[in-house]
């Protein structure tokens, strides 16, 4: 009799036409299920890449309190920040929420490995790396020197040129920490006079 073989015939038929079935797709055809997206807004250009003969350098900014490294039109590669006696170093590479990794500095004579974690800044979208270290810590030569190789897991090496503009940027750093640690501490406010002792009337 040929009734089961067409009977398995038909169950295997739709056992690969379920198996050939294609994946569901998003009501707007724009990618799978789950895709994260985002949009670059019209008047935000994406840098294209460095002049072939460009050269990375220093630049002066906030008045000589802050520098950025970086290629001319470019965004920076690396920023350098003074606050509070505190010197602010920013690797502005994507970084994700919540991390943290070691940015190893080497140049000057010193070893700089400085912690870092992924940070938001102002205005800014995504996370990028930032750290601080203090201006008078002996480690801060390594950017007062004539330059200095970075290495950032995931963001791979930087190599960076030595140059004034950094150098004041540390300098000015630690003369207001040594201005801050040199203030007198306030002296303490004298005690209230007491009052008059209240008689009891007659």
């Amino acid at each position: 009799m040929l009734i089961r073989p067409l009977l398995f015939g038909a169950a295997l038929a739709l056992s690969l036409s379920a198996c050939s079935k294609p994946a569901p797709q998003p009501a707007d055809g724009g990618g799978p299920l789950g895709a994260v997206r985002f949009s670059i807004p019209a008047n935000e250009p994406m840098p294209g890449p460095p002049a072939p003969d460009a050269k990375a350098g220093w630049s002066a900014h906030a008045g000589g309190e802050a520098a950025r490294y970086g290629f001319p039109g470019q965004p920076p590669l690396l920023m350098l920040a003074c606050h509070g006696g505190q010197l602010i170093v920013t690797r502005p590479v994507p970084a994700e929420i919540g991390a943290q990794a070691l940015f190893a500095l080497i140049g000057g004579g010193q070893i700089l490995r400085l912690p870092v974690d992924a940070t938001n800044l102002p205005g800014e979208r995504g996370y990028i790396w930032q750290g601080t270290i203090a201006a008078d810590d002996p480690r801060a030569a390594v950017f007062t020197g004539s330059g200095f190789d970075g290495t950032l897991p995931g963001a791979g090496k930087i190599t960076v040129a030595g140059s004034d503009v950094a150098r004041e940027v540390v300098r000015r750093c630690r003369s207001r920490a040594a201005d801050e640690d040199a203030s007198p501490l306030p002296l303490p406010s004298a005690p209230p006079p007491p009052k008059p002792a209240e008689h009891a009337a007659t």
